[in-house]
């Protein structure tokens, strides 16, 4: 009797201590709720997100739960942290802590294979063959062509129109301009249908990965797929034109990327990872860049001194030019004033609401642990709208970005930060500036909807931002 009940206590104490252990482990765990299985708070969190409530449903946690809370969001659980050592240790992290993964439904819209997904070595041997197209070294020689993308989508869809809806405008005009550098896909049916694909694709990117019929995310997979395969084919061809010296190295970001040769003389990124990498660009190119542009016309009808200021650092840039002449690289560094109006818009309302990343192993922050597997949430507006970073964070002050105005590192994240900033950044910038030359060396308008928007991943003024316009005549 003695032997058995000595047995069953030596079989007892490690289940005892593993249990003591998970619980130790358990309120260690930051504080919070995981919700229901798979749901979550996923649903609440789209809901505050369609209705612009993100941001104060985000703070109402903080003051709940600290800075620092659990949750679920997109079948996994999460952790939301907030603030600029919150923000440094996303940006900075080298992937031996956590990894770049997005969310479930991300991942497999855009695949596993881009540079949001991956870390370490195969993260920095993609963003180098990027940033052999993106640097502004590079970039300088595309001005031109952007310039007369931008008039021409003026011309065919602006001039003669007495309104015009800004957001699906800007989105075709950044569409356009991406197959036009970016892919060598001139205008026509096959441009028309990748445009139809990719719209569909975009409507799942946060959304519950339910793979059922009739679900957005089920039609965006299906998108998806038809995607790449169009993107496949279209490298295919690149490859065949290069092979023939029909296309040139820097002919666009595709010949770039099958020109670039590891050691053994093989092509340096595999045919899937230039799909991928190539829908990351479609995705931050075309939405990012047109909200952007959006967002700064809604900006300059609701501030008239910002705008007259704005409107005189362009206008004497095209009085300087002789009718017809494209803009220049060197016109684009006169453009200080514009770019910091840009800045502060991105502040206010940036593209990109937040994004996740994936603990690769347990670890600590802010005093709790967080477990291998789990989710990381960041949100941009916890810095951009902080007092304490950013005084009086409601009025739009473009001087926040003067060269004497420093801001704190890891505070202003429109574009991440660190060495996993957006590699897209100065193609953003280039595109923007010429987009508002024009528009407002060529346009006076006033808005026809009120000044509310939601955001369906990005943000969407109410009705698409309808404005009036009237063509202006250059002094």
């Amino acid at each position: 009797m003695m032997t058995t009940l000595f047995t069953i206590f030596l079989f007892l104490i490690p289940i005892y201590l593993l249990l003591k252990s998970r619980k130790k482990s358990l309120e260690r765990l930051p504080p919070g709720s995981l919700g229901l299985p798979l749901i979550g708070q996923s649903l609440d969190f789209l809901r505050a997100m369609r209705a612009n409530t993100a941001e104060d449903w985000l703070e109402q946690r903080i003051r709940k739960y600290g800075p620092v809370s659990k949750l679920s969001l997109f079948g996994k659980p999460t952790v939301f942290i907030h603030g600029q050592a919150a923000n440094k240790f996303i940006f900075t992290s080298d992937g031996s802590t956590i990894s770049a993964q997005q969310t479930e439904s991300i991942r497999r819209i855009l695949g596993e294979r881009s540079i949001s997904e991956l870390s370490a070595e195969d993260h920095k041997r993609v963003r180098s063959a990027l940033m052999l197209f993106m640097k502004p070294e590079s970039l300088k020689q595309y001005v031109a062509k952007m310039d007369e993308e931008i008039k021409k989508h003026l011309e065919m869809h602006w001039h003669g129109k007495q309104q015009v809806t800004v957001l699906p405008r800007m989105k075709n005009l950044t569409f356009n301009i991406i197959c036009s550098l970016l892919f060598g896909l001139e205008r026509g049916t096959r441009r028309d249908e990748l445009l139809e694909c990719f719209q569909k694709m975009m409507q799942g990117m946060w959304s519950l990965p339910i793979n059922l019929p009739f679900t957005r995310y089920n039609s965006s997979l299906k998108a998806s797929k038809r995607v790449q395969t169009m993107l496949k084919d279209l490298i295919r061809e690149k490859r065949v034109q290069l092979e023939e010296k029909r296309a040139s190295p820097q002919q666009d970001l595709i010949t770039c990327f099958l020109s670039i040769r590891n050691d053994e003389g093989r092509e340096e990124l595999t045919e899937l990872e230039m799909v991928h990498n190539v829908m990351v660009v479609l995705v931050a190119g075309h939405d990012t860049s047109s909200v952007l542009i959006t967002f700064l016309l809604r900006l300059l009808a609701n501030e008239p001194a910002v705008y007259a200021a704005l409107l005189q650092e362009q206008e004497e840039i095209a009085r300087s030019k002789s009718a017809g002449e494209f803009l220049t690289w060197e016109d684009l560094a006169k453009m200080k004033y514009t770019w910091r109006v840009a800045q502060e818009t991105l502040r206010m309302t940036p593209p990109v609401f937040g994004g996740f990343r994936n603990a690769t192993k347990d670890f600590e922050f802010g005093g709790f642990l967080i477990p291998k597997g789990w989710q990381i949430f960041w949100a941009a507006p916890m810095t951009h709208m902080d007092d304490n970073i950013f005084p009086e964070p409601s009025k739009f002050d473009p001087s926040r970005f003067d060269k004497q105005a420093i801001v704190p590192p890891y505070c202003f994240v429109p574009f991440g930060g660190g060495p996993r900033i957006c590699p897209g950044y100065e193609f953003a910038r280039i595109e923007t500036l010429i987009a508002i030359h024009h528009m407002v060396t060529q346009f006076t308008w006033k808005l026809c909807a009120d000044n509310h928007f939601s955001r369906d991943l990005m943000p969407v003024p109410t009705q698409g931002l309808p404005i009036e316009i009237t063509p202006r005549i250059l002094l």
